[in-house]
């Protein structure tokens, strides 16, 4: 296969799924030091101050993003309970 290497690069998209103002305006990955995140970018204000950021972005570890695993309760059933 190829030597493609993806590290240090990324890409975004438009949000179509865009609901509200807090929702980003651009989504998308990226690969930084071999670590995988998800990029969220928003437009800036088009009445803000000049000398601004065109966009901001946030990045998020995407193993941040899934769900914590349960904890396995390993204590033993207590069978003597009166009620």
């Amino acid at each position: 296969m190829s030597d493609y290497d993806n590290n240090n690069q990324g890409a975004i998209w438009k949000n179509d799924k865009r609901s509200t103002e807090k929702h980003p305006h651009f989504t998308g990955d990226a690969t930084i030091n071999n670590i995988e995140y998800r990029v969220s970018a928003w437009k800036r204000d088009p009445d803000a101050k000049p000398n601004r950021p065109a966009l901001n972005f946030k990045f998020t570890p995407k193993d941040a993003l899934k769900p914590a695993p349960k904890p396995e309760n390993d204590a033993p059933l207590n069978d003597d309970i009166p009620f």
